[in-house]
């Protein structure tokens, strides 16, 4: 990596040893590619928010509640691909992290964590806000480091040296790593500066240079094929084939990526079906209708005839296509994506490539075109036609068919129902739009963060969609919308709790339902956007959502509030798929 312009010069002249050694991390970092710092308040994170604080080159971001500050660096990090650096003080600030580094982990974000701590002699001996951090993330980071005290006696260099290798280790797989660093007092500036004109010396150029410490090689690009693969493919294409896109991140080579996957598709014949996390979602090419269409029998049927299945990405949101690719006894089944995962839930991949689809494809002998072996796309008009006499009322599915339209920018998707929903409906369209979700682990926690961390990172409108379950697990993070540079509009979906669950199989019987699972509570948003400063809508009819939400992308940030029946979705879903069978 070519380094990136610094500083002018490394100060000499620190608080303490405690800020000295911040400091030097912090540049560090921020000669690695980090310009993004966000930061809860504490007072053994003292040296770390000075250093960060004091950085010309590091935009800091601050937000009081843990949880949801893991989550908006998790945003940073996916909208900007670049690592974002997380600081935190001790004690259970640090646990409150462990659902966005999960996530982090799984999807493969750089997120840096900074973590402050006691020296190890105020451990287990009843000092305050102490707790054991080493290693807490377990298993869900690609690189921990446990530092001791800063300390003269312990050459810079040390710690440059394992800054670089701890983000080297990130770059080669992709990830969280934690840094928990041990401050003994002072942890605040006293009235003389620590002059460390001596314990700098050793550094040489890099107290003046723009350059990381250490020169960590990028590892060296292995063709993707090789003439063995060559013949493999030959074989493979002239099947007939069916082409599955999962998540492809939003990224400024996604259009590249998609454009690629869209021309393969044409160009062999094969179908195409694009999950809401593709990018390629309302491509024309692909068919938008394929999760409901699996319902009619004559579309079943024919998708049944594919002998091969590639795919590119992840994590597929429909369970119905998940069940035809697990049933179906294929000939042969690839897999390519750029992390490596297994991504194989119900192991039926045969071949798994590690590559960008980009790099995959133009790799691989150019196919002749052919004709289209399938008629999926005409089988697929009945179920449009059903969608669309479903989506014209007022209803959870008539607001996702609606929005799927009529998002601009950037469009973040809930987990649980809405994500279902969304990958269901909508329509082809022009504009382009990014999608995002949390799919690692498909959790509930984080989503308002996570979308204020998205848009953050880009110039226009970012709309979130989420349930109201989803919404009151982050609600404190309503406190960062207002800072949003850019329209960001939160739709949430209130059918007064985890509706769901009349759609799996929960014991009907007695209270089980209500109590134990779906959870009703009652609420509503509208004094949580009053009490945010928030501006608010509640639409009562397609029309006024229509409304409501076009104005919403102009200016400021806009909660817009659905309040629906809980048992309507599952009915209207269960009448959707009766409708489809029955076309």
């Amino acid at each position: 990596m070519t380094a990136p312009a610094s500083m002018p010069g490394f100060a000499t002249h620190h608080a303490t040893f405690n800020h000295l050694w911040a400091a030097l991390m912090l540049e560090e970092l921020y000669r690695l590619g980090v310009r993004d710092v966000v930061l809860a308040p504490g007072s053994r994170s003292a040296p770390l928010t000075a250093a960060a604080s004091e950085h010309a080159g590091l935009n800091c971001h601050c937000h009081f509640d843990e949880r949801g500050l893991g989550f908006l660096a998790l945003g940073m990090a996916r909208g900007s691909h670049r690592p974002v650096v997380i600081i935190t003080t001790s004690g259970t600030a640090v646990a409150n992290l462990y659902p966005a580094i999960v996530e982090a982990k799984l999807t493969g974000v750089p997120l840096v964590v900074l973590s402050a701590d006691r020296p190890i002699e105020l451990l287990d001996n009843g000092s305050n806000q102490a707790i054991d951090q080493r290693d807490i993330f377990a298993r869900h980071t690609v690189e921990h480091r446990d530092l001791p005290p800063p300390a003269a006696e312990m050459q810079a260099a040390f710690l440059l040296s394992t800054i670089d290798h701890c983000v080297d280790r990130q770059r080669r797989t992709p990830g969280p790593i934690h840094i928990n660093c041990r401050y003994r007092e002072p942890l605040y500036p006293g009235r003389d500066l620590l002059d460390a004109t001596h314990y700098l010396a050793p550094l040489g150029r890099w107290q003046a240079g723009p350059a990381p410490w250490s020169d960590w090689q990028a590892p060296v690009e292995t063709p993707s094929h090789t003439s063995a693969c060559d013949s493999e493919w030959e074989v493979f294409s002239r099947k007939q084939g069916v082409i599955v896109v999962g998540n492809i991140e939003g990224s400024a080579h996604a259009p590249h990526q998609v454009a690629k996957i869209v021309e393969l598709s044409k160009q062999l014949g094969w179908p195409l079906l694009a999950d809401l996390q593709s990018q390629i979602r309302f491509d024309p090419q692909n068919l938008v209708y394929f999760d409901l269409a699996l319902h009619d029998p004559q579309f079943y049927e024919e998708l049944a005839q594919a002998e091969v299945l590639l795919q590119f990405g992840g994590r597929l949101i429909s369970k119905r296509l998940t069940g035809f690719i697990a049933q179906k006894p294929w000939q042969d089944t690839w897999l390519v994506d750029p992390l490596p995962h297994r991504l194989d839930p119900d192991y039926v991949i045969k071949r798994r490539w590690v590559s960008p689809p980009d790099a995959f494809i133009e790799a691989l002998p150019t196919p002749a075109e052919r004709p289209p072996w399938h008629r999926l796309d005409r089988l697929q008009r009945r179920t449009r036609q059903c969608v669309e006499a479903r989506c014209a009322a007022f209803s959870e599915l008539g607001v996702c068919h609606q929005l799927a339209q009529q998002a601009k920018g950037q469009l973040v998707v809930g987990n649980s129902l809405v994500a279902r929903l969304m990958n269901m409906l909508g329509t082809y369209r022009e504009m382009p739009l990014r999608v995002f979700t949390n799919r690692g682990a498909s959790g509930i926690d984080g989503l308002t963060a996570t979308a204020y961390g998205l848009s953050c990172t880009h110039p226009g409108p970012t709309t979130l969609v989420l349930g109201d379950t989803s919404a009151l697990h982050d609600l404190n993070s309503l406190a960062l919308l207002k800072q949003a540079a850019h329209p960001l509009v939160v739709v949430i979906l209130n059918n007064d709790g985890g509706s769901i669950f009349h759609m799996l199989p929960v014991p009907k019987e007695g209270e089980q339902l209500e109590r134990y699972f779906r959870q009703p509570h009652g609420l509503n948003f509208e004094h949580a956007a009053l009490m945010f400063g928030l501006a608010y809508a509640a639409p009562d009819s397609l029309d006024a959502f229509t409304a409501a939400y076009q104005q919403a992308l102009e200016v400021g940030v806009t909660l817009i509030e659905i309040s629906l029946p809980h048992q309507q979705v599952a009915d209207e879903l269960a009448a959707l798929g009766v409708a489809i069978r029955e076309a």
